[in-house]
């Protein structure tokens, strides 16, 4: 199953999509999120966010910079403070 990925900033909706995998630079450090991953909330550090389409995709890096990442049982949030 996917996993249902959003990436916001203050200013916008960056991404919304279903994902294989998303690693996540969290400030104790990074983290893989699966679909059915346990429920958490990180905070970020800046640095590069990896967004796996399938399992055999190449990442798309999206560079993040503060801000939070919650997973729950809809999937994946980050909030980042800035993201490009």
């Amino acid at each position: 199953m996917p996993l249902h990925f959003e990436l916001v900033t203050p200013e916008k909706l960056v991404r919304s999509e279903e994902v294989y995998m998303v690693t996540v630079p969290g400030t104790e450090g990074d983290f893989g999120v699966l679909h059915g991953h346990a429920p958490l909330v990180s905070t970020l550090r800046d640095g590069d966010l990896k967004v796996y389409a399938s399992q055999t995709a190449e990442p798309v890096i999206v560079r993040v910079e503060g801000g939070f990442a919650e997973v729950n049982e809809r999937g994946l949030t980050v909030l980042a403070e800035r993201a490009n």
